[in-house]
């Protein structure tokens, strides 16, 4: 198996650390912060029999995360670098100058950001042909969606190498064609969170409203299958048929949905107080926990759903 190299710590990062230590890959981590390292080191000895206990690591034991002592330790044989500093064009562009510098020539090096282009910061490296994004939805031991961004320079076969490795470790690689603002998921999500905002601060809905839209609605469907077949399948015809059918009911919405509300002020002001008599601040922390356990079991559902049916 490939020697992964993570370079920051936080949630995303040792996040990865679990994802690909179940693969088993051999894995370094490495934080300029000591004690961030020690917290990951802990995440993981807790994450990984919580995977064995759901079923999740299909018998095989994962194999140990390794604490560098360095940048260039971590580094050291790597073929794979995935970087998980924080969202800042300045910040990325001086860690991915040095992982150039110090990763092996044919290392590819990944950025873990949600939301800075791969170009941003990799124009000026000499090694900028092996530079792209993989962005996860957090946790990524347990989302599985990964989003493969090359920046306009980045070699087709490293992005091909960056997908195989993505789907060896049971990640689903969305290997897009050319960066954009967002990326997919995030622009897919930003459309619904759009709307979110606007339906409460119209007064057309509460924040409880729409998440019982989504929870109990649309999300269920959306857990196994995308917006493309569901459609399909909600018309006889298919998707074509769909389209006729419905489409023109988007276009009477369409026009609605051309204005942005500010997401502070008044409107925040409101969903902070909904959201709060429903969950007190202290409670994040306890929810956060119980959300990664309900996608434990949803993980283990559909794992054991496509080996029935060979999906």
């Amino acid at each position: 198996m490939s020697k992964i190299a993570l370079v920051g710590l936080g949630l995303v990062g040792r996040a990865w650390a679990v994802s690909f230590a179940r693969a088993r890959h051999e894995v370094a981590i490495w934080d300029e912060r000591p004690e961030t390292i020690d917290d990951a080191l802990g995440f993981v000895n807790r994450a990984l029999p919580d995977l064995d206990a759901a079923d999740l690591l299909d018998g095989e034991a994962p194999l140990s995360v390794r604490r560098a002592n360095s940048l260039e330790d971590a580094l050291y044989g790597a073929s794979h670098v995935q970087e998980n500093t924080p969202e800042d064009v300045e910040t990325k562009t001086r860690v991915f100058a040095e992982l150039d510098r110090l990763a092996d020539p044919e290392a590819v090096l990944a950025s873990s950001t949600s939301a800075i282009l791969p170009s941003a910061f990799s124009e000026a490296l000499n090694g900028r042909a092996r530079c792209l994004v993989a962005h996860p939805i957090n946790p990524p031991y347990l989302v599985p969606s990964v989003e493969i961004v090359p920046a306009p320079w980045t070699d087709p076969d490293v992005v091909q190498r960056t997908v195989d490795l993505f789907r060896e470790a049971r990640h689903a690689p969305i290997a897009m064609a050319r960066e954009i603002d967002g990326f997919v998921v995030n622009r897919l999500q930003g459309a619904l969170l759009e709307e979110a905002f606007r339906l409460v601060a119209d007064g057309y809905a509460s924040t409880e409203d729409v998440d019982i839209a989504i929870r109990e609605g649309l999300a269920l469907r959306w857990s196994f299958m995308g917006p493309f077949e569901t459609i399909d399948l909600n018309a006889p015809g298919g998707v074509r048929d769909y389209a006729e059918r419905y489409q023109r009911i988007y276009e009477r919405i369409f026009p609605t949905v051309q204005r942005r509300v500010d997401w502070s002020g008044a409107v925040m002001d409101r969903v902070e107080a909904e959201r709060r008599s429903r969950l007190s601040a202290d409670q994040l922390g306890e929810r956060a926990a119980w959300r990664d356990r309900r996608l434990m079991a949803l993980a283990q559902h559909k794992k054991r759903a496509n080996e029935e049916f060979g999906a």
